[in-house]
């Protein structure tokens, strides 16, 4: 399921349920369809319907409140939803085609709406309109297992990080160009361990969640000085 809670705590939405027994026949009634009809078997069936999640990695916001769910583990999918909860569409299957996932394990959104979808599995990044039409596909990250984009600066840019499970962490701009990387494996600090979710506060301000190094580290960046020529 994903929760919603306000700032007390109490939750104020739910977005999914527990499989329960007829579910599992409706399961079985779909793949038989697909069986038959093949090709002419109907989208969505099974663990496309909206009203489930199977292994919910992640959720991201557009500008007008509408909630992307990255689903996930099973499903290989993304749904959207209405901020009031209702379930609008759905994209992807599982595989490497354009549109198609491998574990869509992390999810952002820029200042425009679109829709950055970490596909781990596939070593990409997948961008969508906030409709979910396809835009481009960022392949110079390796698995991004965690991802954020940072709020506009005073030009109006944003930036893109994106963490892979060996360590290092890339920057790149919205349009998918790499603009630099740091971090290795490791338990010191500025070192990485499976960085599970990350928060961008600006260009040169963030926190990682570190799932097998337990721990949350906060981040100051600085830009390298660049090498002069010899005279």
């Amino acid at each position: 399921m994903v929760m919603k809670f306000n700032p007390q705590g109490l939750v104020t939405m739910v977005l999914g349920r527990k499989d329960e027994a007829i579910d599992y026949l409706e399961k079985y009634l779909e793949e038989a369809d697909h069986t038959v009809a093949g090709a002419n078997a109907k989208p969505g069936a099974g663990a496309g319907r909206g009203g489930s999640f199977g292994r919910p990695t992640d959720v991201a916001f557009d500008t007008q409140g509408n909630i992307f769910v990255a689903d996930g583990y099973d499903n290989s999918r993304v749904a959207k939803f209405t901020k009031d909860g209702e379930f609008v569409k759905s994209i992807g299957s599982r595989g490497n085609a354009p549109g198609q996932f491998s574990t869509p394990h992390t999810i952002a959104a820029d200042a425009k709406g679109n829709i950055y979808v970490g596909d781990r599995g596939n070593s990409r990044i997948q961008v969508f309109d906030p409709d979910l039409n396809a835009v481009r596909i960022i392949s110079n990250v390796r698995a991004p297992w965690a991802m954020c984009i940072t709020p506009p600066n005073s030009q109006g840019q944003q930036f893109l990080f994106s963490a892979d499970a060996g360590g290092k962490i890339y920057k790149e701009d919205l349009e998918g160009h790499l603009l630099g990387w740091f971090g290795t494996t490791g338990k010191k600090v500025g070192q990485f361990y499976w960085v599970h979710e990350m928060h961008c506060v600006s260009e040169n301000e963030l926190y990682t969640g570190e799932a097998q190094n337990w721990r949350v580290q906060h981040l100051t960046l600085r830009t390298a000085p660049r090498a002069t020529a010899a005279k």
